[in-house]
């Protein structure tokens, strides 16, 4: 790399970084859920919007609620931004990129990942799954989600969700024929939860 291209480079991470330090709780040197909210009020993006979890997922953020510094530079040098200015206009870019279909899946199995807050947590409770389900696959499949999201909250055999299960629920968001179901076999390793919520749906077609 030539000298001036060094410099550049150099110059823009600098930028990246106060960039981080107006947000950064600077006890903890960490961005904290606090100075997401202002980062998404500079952005003028509610802090539930998918494209803040699409910004973590770009970060390749671990923490919910928590940006470390090399997770920030880690998103803003592969989206060329240092400024609220630049990121407001490269959220749209971002959305793109990561609903390809090649991304997605990566994005929606690590939404779920990134929920989970403790420790050796391998499971979530079904509230959040119904929000989650809502942030991230309703604007695609909103009829599919609004129907699982009845199902889960009217149901008493699970209390919480696992990443099997979350999966399963976007492949048959992506294959099953919908409303009619008549491509679901359960005889195909679908997770058990699936074939319930397919029994609950036609008892309810018969029904209407």
């Amino acid at each position: 790399m030539r000298r001036s291209a060094i410099k550049a480079a150099n110059k823009e991470l600098e930028r990246i970084d106060a960039f981080f330090n107006t947000y950064a709780n600077m006890s903890s040197g960490l961005i904290d859920p606090e100075g997401i909210e202002r980062l998404c009020s500079d952005v003028e993006v509610d802090h539930t919007d998918v494209r803040i979890l699409m910004l973590a997922w770009k970060m390749k953020a671990e923490k919910q609620g928590y940006f470390t510094l090399e997770e920030w530079r880690t998103g803003f040098k592969a989206m060329r931004v240092s400024n609220k200015y630049a990121l407001k206009k490269a959220l749209p870019e971002l959305e793109k990129e990561v609903r390809r279909p090649i991304n997605f899946v990566d994005f929606y199995s690590y939404s779920f990942r990134y929920c989970l807050t403790e420790e050796k947590q391998k499971s979530i409770d079904i509230d959040s799954i119904c929000e989650l389900l809502n942030i991230v696959l309703g604007s695609q499949y909103q009829a599919q989600v609004d129907l699982f999201v009845q199902y889960l909250k009217t149901q008493n055999d699970y209390k919480v969700i696992n990443m099997d299960q979350w999966m399963g629920f976007y492949r048959f968001c992506e294959e099953i024929s919908f409303p009619d179901l008549s491509n679901y076999d359960p005889e195909l390793a679908w997770p058990l939860i699936l074939d319930n919520f397919v029994e609950w749906l036609r008892e309810k077609q018969t029904q209407s």
